[in-house]
């Protein structure tokens, strides 16, 4: 999906770019300015969904990301996710949520994802790959913000049977 979105749209793989590689929500994203991320090590943002403040370090990916962006759209201030028709509409000029579900679900649907893709997936396979890579899931289940541990595991996708699998695979 990001080769897709790369070759299609700069503004659109950056969107993918920064949501599996950053957890947030779709709507957070969206809130995103240039300035908050132009040549950022940080981004600090109030959560809109729970007012908490959330304070990360981006990464190389990011970093890289948000560079070529800006470099290759020239711009320099205002929203991160400009949309293309009249700013102003909506009072932000930003890109819509409705807007990233289509561009997110028409990459997936291009690349021939079978399974349900939207906004929200971005911040699910953020929680997934961290899982995969053995960042626990209590330190997982902070950075989403989710009250529980099971709320964690039911959220990026690990089921009973995988739960099931750790046992039939345990023969010491």
């Amino acid at each position: 999906m990001k080769r897709y979105l790369k070759e299609t749209s700069l503004r659109n793989w950056l969107l993918f770019t920064l949501g599996i590689n950053s957890g947030l929500r779709i709507g957070d994203l969206l809130q995103l300015t240039v300035e908050e991320v132009k040549d950022c090590e940080r981004i600090n943002i109030r959560e809109q969904k729970t007012g908490k403040t959330k304070d990360f370090p981006l990464s190389a990916t990011c970093k890289k990301a948000i560079a070529e962006y800006l470099k290759a759209e020239s711009l320099k201030e205002g929203p991160l996710f400009p949309s293309r028709k009249i700013a102003g509409s909506r009072g932000t000029g930003s890109i819509s949520r409705q807007q990233a579900y289509q561009i997110i679900n028409d990459a997936a649907q291009a690349v021939v994802v079978t399974v349900r893709v939207g906004t929200h997936t971005l911040r699910k396979t953020f929680g997934y790959h961290a899982y995969k890579q053995g960042v626990s899931l209590e330190i997982i289940q902070k950075l989403l913000n989710h009250s529980a541990p099971s709320v964690t595991l039911r959220y990026i996708g690990i089921t009973k049977e995988d739960l099931d699998n750790v046992y039939i695979a345990i023969n010491l």
